[in-house]
This record gives structure tokens, C-alpha cells and sequence, in this order.
């Protein structure tokens, strides 16, 4: 029995009969265009195995190496900033093309710097892309996932960024005797060059065809996975909703996130944005060794320690990915939240208590299963399904730049604060964070599971009591 094609969980969404290939098609966009997050993952974690030696050959002070980490994430946040404008205007193939081509040009300048200022240009090169792919992946999967596995789809983007890192950590390690760390970027080069080669296989988004008056287009792009007929009606339903929303005024430009349905989605993407890095995640992937030092364990080994982690990421988002069609988007953020709150509050204690390094690495571990089980996944599954369709590429550029911002600071903050008040109160004060998450999940984000986004948007207007126009 086939499964029914959501082309767009939103207002202009039309239920079609998927045939057999059709379906096998979709899923195979899905994973193509996720190579986007592959890289996305790579480059945030190849630079903490290759910093090693490059400030070795470059002779960098501190602030320098803290510059070449630190510039990615500035760059991401250009990138996630200006892409949902330019995915609007332009469509979703050509930006994803690019953006390969980005990737491309970054790692390279990366792998071939003849000094320090090359490599940093390298990292904003890469910055802007990772940046634009975290704002686009999500809302190009968002307008081609079948409704029933919507949620699966869309967690493809957690899943390739957890194996990006990884990856990264893996070839960190092969390489790091060699001290190869020009190779250690090159090995980008090729997923870079993938994503453009796969961008100009994938179609354009039939929603984005429609909505640009480009109607046969779009009828071919269904015609290739649905049953015959199924293509006329989708796009009428979708034009009838392009008229709708005419009618009421908007522009599907930025000042409609502002008001409406459209506000309330906003809030819920930047807020779960803010949370999902200031909950303390990316404290644990990046300073783990640090915190396991400090614990009395050695880090020199911290290659393994990341691939250790790296290995627990990518197991528990499958958990997640069998899940999140099953159970909802809102079971599994409260779980998440209520794990990592307890995990992270034991750690807390753990530090306080002066318990065994082993107490302390066991809650590491347990918080992060916690948050790549659903807060991790969940919150770039929403970023694609919260918005209505007319803003749906901005709504997801504005939830991805706030997240890239609160890495950005979370990254800078994090070790002043534990010199400033200690291990325990800083952990502590991430599970206050993580409560507070939960209670704000429970009171005012939406379940999306199968829903399209009149259903959506009434939940939305429910709970945030925020009225159309």
C-alpha cells in the first residue's frame, strides 16, 4: 500500500498517493540532500584535531587558534541569516548548489593556506555554508517529505550532522601521526563536491514551483513519484492557498514572521534555538576532555574520548529516528528535556561531591543520549514543519541564526563561567535551563506529527493566544 506525499506540511499541503518508486525516490532526495548536514558536521569538528598542528607550522598565539574556531561560527551565522531570503527568491536547487560550491572553495583555501589569515578565511568561507545549509536543509526536506515519515526525513539533518562529526573525529585520528592536518580538511573536498553534483540531480521544490507561477514544472516534479492525476490537484490545492493568502495580506516576506500564526512559530523556533545550545550540549562535545581532566582522568588521549562520543551521538539519533513518527515531536522533546535535566544536574553534584571520574563521565554520557534522542533531532524537525509555507525559508533562516548565535556566545562563556563560579554551580545552573525548557515545551510548542499547518497553526494560536491578522 503506498504511502500518501506531503509536498509542504503547511496551508497549501495536499495529501497524494505515492507509488512504490515514488516513495523510494523521495527517500533517496532526502538522503542526498542531506549530505549538506554530512558537511555541516564535518567542518565544526575537523578544526579540533587539525588546530594541533596548524598552530605548530603557524606559530598562532591563543587568541589566534580561538580565532580559527570561533570564525565558523560567525560566518554560520551570515550564512543562516541571508540564505531563507535567497532560497525564496532564487529556489531551494540553486542555493543548495551553491552552497556545495562554498563548501568547496572554504575547504580548499583551508587545505592549501600558505599562513594564518588563509586558514581563517578558510573557516568564514566554510562558516557561511554550514551557516546556509542549517537554514535550507531543514526547509527543503520540510517540502518534500511524505506526511507519515515527515519527522523520519527531517531528522536526517540531525543524523548526517552527528555523522559529519564523527567522520571528522575518525579521520582527526587517522591522520593525527601524519599530522597531516592539510589532508585532514581536504577529505571535505569531496562531500562538497557531492552536494553540488546532487544538487543538480535533485528537483526543485513543487510548492516553491507553484507558488513562482511555474505550474508544469511543478506537475512534472509530482508526476514523478505520484499516482497520475494526483500532480493537478496538488497544484491546484496549492494555488488555492497562494490566493488564500493574498487575500489576507501577507507578502511571504520578513514582516509577516511578525504577526499572526507566524509570530507564535517564531517564538517556539528561536526560543528551542536558544535552548538547545544554551542547555549546555556543545559545553559537553567540545570541552569534554577539559571536564574529564579536571575530573582527574588524562586527556591525552582526546581524540578517543571525541570519537567515543561521536559514536554515542549517532546511535542514539537512529533511536530517535525510529521514533519520531511514532510517538510525536512533543513526547520526545519533554523526555529529552526531563533526561537531561537530571543527567545534568548529577553531574553538577558529581563535581560537588568530588565523586569518581567514572560518576562523572557515566552522567556525560547519560545527558548526552538524552538530548540526541529528541531535543537534538527534534528542534531542526520543527524548524521545517512549525511555519506557515509562506514563510517557512525565512522562519527556518531566523530559528538557524539564533541557534549559531547562542553557539557563538555558549562557546565563549562557558569557561569564564566555570572559572567564575565552579564545575557544579555552572552545571546546575544548565539543568535550571533544561526545566525551564520542559515547562515551556508542555505550555507552548505544538505537536506537528501528521498534522498540516491549519492544524498547526490553530494549536499555535491556541496556546500562545495569538489571533490572525
Amino acid at each position: 500500500m503506498s504511502e500518501p506525499l506531503n509536498t509542504r506540511p503547511a496551508a497549501e499541503s495536499h495529501l497524494v498517493d505515492l507509488t512504490p518508486q515514488g516513495l523510494r525516490r523521495v527517500r533517496a532526495w532526502g538522503v542526498s540532500i542531506a549530505l549538506g548536514s554530512f558537511l555541516f558536521g564535518f567542518d565544526t569538528g575537523i578544526i579540533s584535531g587539525a588546530l594541533l598542528f596548524i598552530r605548530e607550522d603557524f606559530d598562532l598565539t591563543s587568541f589566534q587558534q580561538g580565532s580559527v574556531v570561533s570564525i565558523l561560527l560567525l560566518g554560520a551565522v551570515i550564512g543562516a541569516l541571508t540564505c531563507g531570503n535567497i532560497a525564496d527568491r532564487y529556489g531551494r536547487k540553486p542555493v543548495l548548489a551553491a552552497l556545495g560550491v562554498v563548501f568547496f572553495l572554504g575547504i580548499g583555501a583551508a587545505a592549501f593556506a600558505p599562513g594564518y589569515w588563509t586558514v581563517l578565511l578558510g573557516r568564514v568561507v566554510m562558516g557561511l555554508a554550514v551557516g546556509g545549509v542549517s537554514a535550507t536543509v531543514p526547509t527543503y526536506l520540510g517540502e518534500m517529505a511524505p506526511a507519515q515519515v515527515r519527522g523520519r526525513m527531517l531528522s536526517l539533518n540531525q543524523l548526517f550532522i552527528t555523522f559529519g562529526l564523527l567522520t571528522s573525529y575518525l579521520v582527526n585520528w587517522a591522520l593525527s601521526g601524519a599530522e597531516a592536518w592539510r589532508a585532514m580538511f581536504g577529505v571535505g573536498l569531496v562531500p562538497a563536491l557531492l552536494l553540488f553534483l546532487a544538487a543538480l540531480w535533485l528537483p526543485e521544490s513543487p510548492a516553491w514551483l507553484v507558488r513562482k507561477g511555474r505550474m508544469e514544472q511543478a506537475r512534472k516534479v509530482v508526476d514523478r513519484v505520484a499516482e497520475p492525476g494526483d500532480a493537478d490537484r496538488f497544484v491546484d490545492r496549492v494555488h488555492d492557498a497562494q490566493r488564500e493568502e493574498d487575500r489576507s495580506g501577507s507578502s511571504g516576506g520578513v514582516g509577516d514572521l511578525f504577526r499572526g500564526t507566524a509570530l507564535a512559530a517564531l517564538l517556539v523556533a528561536c526560543v528551542l534555538a536558544a535552548l538547545q545550545q544554551f542547555a549546555g550540549i556543545n559545553t559537553i562535545l567540545y570541552y569534554a576532555p577539559t571536564i574529564i581532566s579536571q575530573a582527574g582522568l588524562s586527556a591525552s588521549n582526546a581524540i578517543f574520548y571525541s570519537i567515543f562520543i561521536g559514536t554515542v551521538n549517532v546511535a542514539v539519533t537512529f533511536v530517535s529516528l525510529a521514533l519520531i513518527d511514532r510517538v510525536g515531536r512533543r513526547p520526545l522533546l519533554l523526555g529529552s528535556l526531563a533526561g537531561m535535566t537530571v543527567s545534568i544536574a548529577l553531574l553538577g553534584l558529581a563535581f560537588a561531591a568530588g565523586m569518581s571520574p567514572l560518576a562523572m563521565l557515566v552522567f556525560m554520557m547519560l545527558f548526552i543520549v538524552a538530548f540526541g534522542v529528541g531535543m537534538g533531532p527534534v528542534f531542526w524537525v520543527l524548524l521545517g514543519e512549525v511555519f506557515p509555507s509562506a514563510q517557512r525559508a525565512e522562519g527556518a533562516s531566523a530559528g538557524a541564526t539564533v541557534n549559531w548565535l547562542s553557539n557563538f556566545l555558549m562557546s565563549l562563556a562557558f569557561l569564564p563561567l566555570v572559572n567564575a563560579v565552579g564545575q557544579a554551580a555552572t552545571f546546575w545552573g544548565f539543568a535550571v535551563l533544561c526545566l525551564l525548557g520542559f515547562a515551556f515545551v508542555a505550555k507552548w510548542v505544538p505537536e506537528t506529527r501528521e498534522r498540516n499547518a491549519d492544524e498547526v497553526g490553530a494549536d499555535l494560536r491556541r496556546r500562545w493566544r495569538i489571533s490572525e491578522g
